[in-house]
């Protein structure tokens, strides 16, 4: 599939109005070692509209899930959290765990990346969403808990839903077990919903059956919907907006389709570039050389200068400005003079690799 054709694959996304479901300005995250913080999330900004898809790419030690994680109070112990992250008008930064507890699962729901160590093994799945409502609903009976377990695993398309809800997580598929997290993390009505790598290690078939599934969900309850992954692919179908981190940081932010069809950052152009494609060809896969920064050795300027091919003095020395073009931003001292971006194939973004 080539940019081209990711561009034109999602639907135009809301255009909400009003103020955000949710706004995170300025996130930071770090670990302390040795004396000093080590920073991992560098300043994250997002903001999610009621109704809207965003999709949160990068590679793995990015940033992505921490960032989001910590957003929700789910960071280790051991981080320093700072910054705002404001959800229906109320700071979530600094609340009390209990508050936040009583937050997630009710109005904040997450999916986890593996569903098999997210379930408890010695409980059957029924127990485990029917605890999952209880919890929230101080006054619902079990009977009547147990009738909606009933329906949420028929609204996730687990079939003898009356025979399933008895069953164990290691009685079910892979696919099945994400069917089941789902059911959990919808069960009291959300209004946000955070997929984080939500069809990891599962096949092609049952990804698409998963993502059909999370947006039907969107469609029908209304939910907000991130999506961290690092399958463009996923995002290129089912994100209204996408923001690509690199190092702890967004480097780029648009609209899925103009995204795809101008990337404004060598990163995210590295990151299409990579995409497989379908047609036949000798060519050599692409891939951005060199890996990202290690925790407490960011380099100086542009984190991505070691990795990219427009690199100049100035991105070995100074940070990059963040460009606005239109709802189009992008963290590059070059956003506004890159070459046109080609995607006929992966020889213009190794044609790249060369300039300058």
């Amino acid at each position: 599939m080539s940019a081209a054709d990711i561009a034109n694959s999602n639907p135009s996304g809301p255009n909400p109005d009003g103020e955000p479901l949710l706004r995170i300005r300025d996130l930071k995250v770090g670990f302390s070692a040795q004396n000093r913080v080590l920073p991992a999330v560098r300043g994250l900004s997002v903001e999610l509209s009621k109704g809207e898809v965003l999709g949160i790419v990068g590679e793995s030690g990015s940033g992505k899930s921490l960032g989001m994680l910590a957003s929700l109070g789910l960071q280790a112990r051991n981080a320093v959290v700072s910054g705002s992250v404001v959800f229906k008008g109320q700071e979530l930064i600094g609340r009390p765990r209990r508050e936040m507890r009583s937050l997630r699962g009710s109005e904040i729901s997450m999916i986890f990346q593996d569903p098999l160590s997210s379930l408890n093994p010695v409980m059957t799945v029924g127990d485990q969403i029917r605890e999952a409502l209880l919890l929230h609903n101080k006054n619902m009976s079990k009977a009547k808990a147990t009738e909606r377990v009933l329906e949420l695993l028929q609204l996730v398309a687990i079939p003898q839903p009356d025979r399933r809800i008895n069953q164990y997580p290691h009685e079910f598929s892979g696919g099945m077990r994400q069917r089941v997290m789902i059911a959990m993390a919808v069960a009291n009505n959300p209004e946000l919903l955070v997929a984080d790598e939500p069809t990891t290690a599962l096949d092609v078939t049952v990804q698409a059956q998963i993502m059909t599934m999370l947006r039907d969900l969107k469609e029908k309850m209304g939910l907000a919907l991130i999506l961290i992954t690092h399958d463009l692919g996923v995002v290129a179908g089912h994100a209204d907006r996408v923001a690509v981190i690199y190092a702890g940081q967004v480097v780029e932010e648009a609209e899925v389709r103009e995204l795809f069809a101008n990337p404004r950052h060598p990163y995210t152009r590295g990151l299409i570039a990579s995409i497989p494609k379908l047609t036949a060809s000798k060519e050599k896969l692409y891939s951005i050389p060199g890996a990202p920064p290690m925790l407490g050795a960011l380099p100086e300027g542009c984190a991505f200068h070691p990795r990219c091919s427009f690199a100049q003095d100035v991105c070995r020395k100074v940070s990059p400005p963040t460009v606005e073009l239109g709802r189009h931003r992008a963290s590059c001292h070059f956003a506004e003079s890159l070459p046109s971006w080609d995607d006929t194939s992966r020889t213009a973004q190794s044609k790249e690799r060369s300039h300058g």
